[in-house]
């Protein structure tokens, strides 16, 4: 069955869910699968295939796994009710309760546009994933370099989202995100986390916000491709650094090898790396890096 034909089969509205555990958290109802590919698989959409499987180990994997296998073609969105082995940067582990935020990753191929700018894609994604949440949420975010979706809740600065981007053997990406949304107080894995619904977001329904995430970033990625991946042409760098919690603020930035750096967070360059001004005034392109918000002196 082909990706399309998929779009077309007849399902439940709680497909890709057993029906034993689909109302075991009332608040927290399943994705309907069937109305969301209605929504977002059509003929002229990037989307070409969406699935929702009730539990995985990485929506990152599984997709990665069916790119390179050849039983996935750009455009395939994989969403997960619960993730047993979700990874962000760095190999950190993602945890979440079953059905409380939006787990799901796509697979982009972007083959008209050089190679060099592909990576771009997550901080693209984060753009949208902002955008989408702003208009389907009521909800102001920020993004953290190069990949955290920051949220306020109670005066305060959390972390309620990741991008994570890999390739896919040589011709592809797969982007994921995740995404808390109903996470209580007492269920955030770390003090520093947050969710949607802690940071007072109008709209807590997963299918409406999926479709607004899903639609922002095709828009963002097909204006991004049509001017060749271009991050000026296309307003993405204008858009990220404006939208961008990290710029103008005092970092530490962790460096692959143990190294660290320590300035003000003062640009973006062309290729999306970080720019940081030391003390000295010795300008640092940072292009991979784990970037800590320092407090003021």
């Amino acid at each position: 069955m082909t990706p399309r034909d998929r779009s077309e089969r007849p399902s439940s509205p709680g497909d890709g869910v057993p029906a034993a555990g689909r109302w075991s958290d009332l608040g927290r109802p399943p994705l309907n699968a069937a109305a969301l590919r209605r929504a977002l698989v059509r003929e002229d959409s990037v989307w070409t295939a969406l699935d929702v499987a009730q539990v995985t180990g990485s929506t990152n994997s599984d997709l990665v796994a069916a790119a390179r296998a050849g039983r996935a073609e750009e455009g395939a969105v994989l969403v997960a009710e619960e993730q047993s082995a979700a990874r962000g940067r760095l190999d950190r582990v993602w945890s979440a309760p079953a059905r409380s935020g939006l787990f799901f990753s796509v697979l982009l191929a972007p083959n008209d546009v050089p190679v060099t700018r592909w990576g771009w894609l997550p901080l693209l994604t984060g753009v949208a994933v902002a955008t989408g949440l702003a208009r389907t949420a009521g909800l102001d975010t920020a993004l953290k370099w190069p990949n955290d979706l920051l949220v306020t809740v109670d005066g305060q600065e959390r972390k309620a989202g990741g991008i994570l981007a890999e390739r896919a053997g040589t011709e592809g990406v797969v982007v994921g995100v995740g995404l808390n949304v109903t996470l209580r107080a007492d269920e955030l894995p770390v003090p520093t986390a947050g969710s949607l619904a802690l940071a007072g977001a109008e709209v807590t329904d997963r299918d409406t916000l999926l479709r607004g995430v899903l639609r922002s970033l095709e828009q963002w990625y097909t204006r991004w491709r049509v001017v060749g991946g271009d991050p000026e042409m296309s307003g993405l760098l204008e858009t990220y650094a404006a939208g961008c919690a990290t710029l103008g603020r005092q970092v530490r930035a962790l460096l692959p090898g143990g190294d660290d750096l320590v300035g003000e967070a003062t640009a973006l360059d062309g290729d999306g790396r970080l720019v940081i001004t030391a003390a000295d005034g010795s300008r640092h392109p940072v292009s991979a890096g784990d970037i800590v918000h320092l407090r003021p002196a």
